[in-house]
């Protein structure tokens, strides 16, 4: 982990650091190009994560296809992005022992989670950055708004506001009022999370108790300092069928054990509960004009990839219907005619759930 140079700069540097793994190739290719162009001006270094070691379950798919493209791809992305390059996650002894002195006391850092989502090449990604001030980004993730002080904005907030862990663009094109549309306060109420609290602002923001490992700015000097050295954390057992961002059941736990993980919560839920527990936030907030906000799609069909380049021009553009307002998932008023909610975000019937968890 190296020190922020100290130079005169209207912001610290920043690290923008994008997650990449085989299975990302299809939507990588389109998005990961445009991250690059939404966020250029704004990042002092483009850092390319590039995950080799293979999940279990849904996060493995796709991964021996993938694996020469993504390759290919990230290092044609660094040879063409100043500033930009390439580091395997890199799982030996060493690096793991490096990264958990970094922010876990020395305690060992899991390769994966309870379910098999990313753990260690999360942290991995924070500890290679060269800069302390790092822009985490999962590759699926577009931006919209085209705003070119929103990272400076960010970096002054963090430094000027103790409770402040993380910031990130508001979720989902915002609306004329800013609000929240209904659907997506019933969403998060349905997933049981909590439902963001207004801020006074001259532009949408939002403070929430929780992370989420999609994205986040960060100052890792803070992190470490305010919640280090972070706890593995064991994920409680959800016997009600209440839903999460990492929902743990009998099920899961099971699969672990026959898979030999260790039964661990996901970073975004481990730290969530940190924050909680000792008053910190997260704070996603638009900017001075444009703005800047995000978008995710939850589609992975053939009817998302063959529109997948239309909808980054009408992001980059800023042309969003009316139903896109106020959602942070792409809608179908974005993509016609195609289940633009995944299965895992409907609601699912009580006998869904009892299927779902007799699954091992």
């Amino acid at each position: 982990m190296s020190e922020t140079s100290r130079t005169p700069r209207e912001r610290p540097l920043v690290t923008l650091q994008i997650s990449l793994a085989p299975g990302d190739l299809r939507h990588a290719a389109e998005i990961v190009p445009h991250q690059l162009r939404m966020w250029r001006g704004q990042f002092d270094e483009a850092l390319l994560t590039l995950d080799l070691h293979r999940s279990a379950g849904h996060y493995g798919r796709g991964w021996e296809e993938g694996r020469s493209g993504i390759e290919r791809l990230a290092d044609e992305l660094a040879a063409t992005e100043p500033g930009a390059r390439v580091v395997h996650v890199d799982y030996s002894s060493e690096a793991m022992s490096s990264v958990a002195d970094a922010f876990f006391g020395g305690r060992a850092v899991p390769a994966k989670a309870h379910d098999g989502a990313p753990y260690y090449s999360y942290y991995f990604g924070l500890w290679a950055a060269r800069h302390d001030h790092v822009f985490h980004v999962d590759s699926d993730v577009l931006f919209g708004g085209g705003s070119a002080t929103w990272m400076g904005e960010a970096t002054v907030a963090l430094a000027e506001r103790a409770e402040l862990l993380f910031c990130n663009p508001l979720a989902g094109p915002p609306t004329a009022d800013g609000e929240l549309p209904q659907r997506v306060v019933d969403r998060m109420l349905r997933w049981g999370g909590e439902i963001p609290e207004r801020e006074p602002a001259p532009w949408p923001a939002f403070r929430l108790r929780g992370v989420s490992s999609r994205l986040f700015l960060v100052d890792r000097r803070k992190l470490v300092e305010r919640v280090g050295p972070i706890p593995r954390r064991r994920p409680s057992i959800d016997w009600r069928g209440s839903r999460s961002s990492s929902p743990t059941t009998v099920r899961h736990l099971l699969a672990a054990r026959v898979r030999g993980r260790d039964h661990l919560a996901t970073p975004e839920d481990a730290l969530s509960t940190l924050m909680r527990e000792r008053g910190l936030a997260r704070l996603d907030f638009l900017g001075s004009p444009p703005g800047m906000w995000s978008l995710h799609p939850t589609d992975r069909s053939e009817a998302f990839f063959a529109a997948l380049p239309g909808i980054v021009r009408l992001v980059e553009a800023g042309d969003m219907p009316e139903e896109q307002l106020g959602d942070y998932n792409i809608t179908d008023s974005l993509l016609p005619g195609s289940a633009a909610t995944s299965d895992v975000e409907r609601p699912q019937t009580a006998l869904q759930r009892v299927t779902r968890r007799l699954r091992v």
